[in-house]
């Protein structure tokens, strides 16, 4: 079953005296519990991609489908809270809250109870492997650990798709890896699908399918194991 299906999409940026069209007529499906990455020049729309199938861009024309729904206005709150998530490059932890604050604060928007919303952070944590960091804020945490914090939080409400946009981008090698193997890990176990734009070909090949993007459109796209 495609948890995402995308048809003819068209995204043009509209600036004084120029229409820019970033995305031209890109289809493509991704399967539930498939992990797909995306790759692309600067300025081949992958970010732009991901950031409509988060519901932070609108399309211009086309459709987007999550999970079967249309992404549309009145639909998007409830996309974002309990389907999708989105971790970025640069981590986005609020800096003046604990690790176990940074997951739980996505439950207190869902309304859910204060202890129940800890609890759930404090396993989320242990998942990720910081459950002796809950305390911690930002700053005393290392770039890795950071990320994992952010995975968690975007685990916090049980999403079916994780949205990345270069998530190992700020990271040494081996803390890249050991990233990819946790994303891996979610999607064995927990059928989770990922989709995550990456610049680097060595972790692509750690993923199920490249979709390769040039001048806004799928240029094609390759099995891991055509991959070179």
């Amino acid at each position: 079953m495609a948890i995402v299906e995308v048809t003819e999409l068209m995204k043009t940026f509209k600036i004084p005296g120029e229409d820019i069209q970033v995305l031209k007529g890109i289809s493509l499906a991704v399967e539930e519990g498939e992990f797909v990455a995306i790759m692309g020049a600067s300025g081949s729309g992958k970010s732009t991609l991901l950031n409509i199938l988060s519901s932070i861009e609108e399309v211009t024309s086309g459709n987007v489908l999550i999970d079967g729904e249309i992404i549309s206005k009145e639909n998007v709150v409830n996309l974002r809270r309990y389907k999708t998530s989105i971790i970025y490059q640069d981590f986005n932890n609020l800096a003046y809250l604990s690790a176990s604050e940074n997951v739980m604060f996505p439950m207190m928007l869902a309304g859910i109870e204060l202890e129940v919303a800890r609890s759930a952070a404090q396993k989320l944590l242990e998942k990720v492997q910081l459950g002796h960091r809950v305390d911690h804020i930002p700053d005393d945490l290392s770039g890795g650990e950071q990320q994992r914090v952010a995975i968690a939080r975007a685990l916090a409400n049980n999403p079916k798709l994780i949205l990345a946009d270069e998530p190992t981008g700020n990271l040494d090698t081996q803390t890249g890896n050991s990233i990819i193997k946790l994303f891996r890990s979610l999607v064995q176990e927990q059928k989770i699908t990922i989709i995550m734009v990456t610049h680097d070909i060595q972790i692509a090949k750690k993923t199920d399918r490249i979709l390769i993007l040039r001048d806004g459109k799928l240029h094609r796209e390759e099995d891991v194991l055509d991959v070179e």
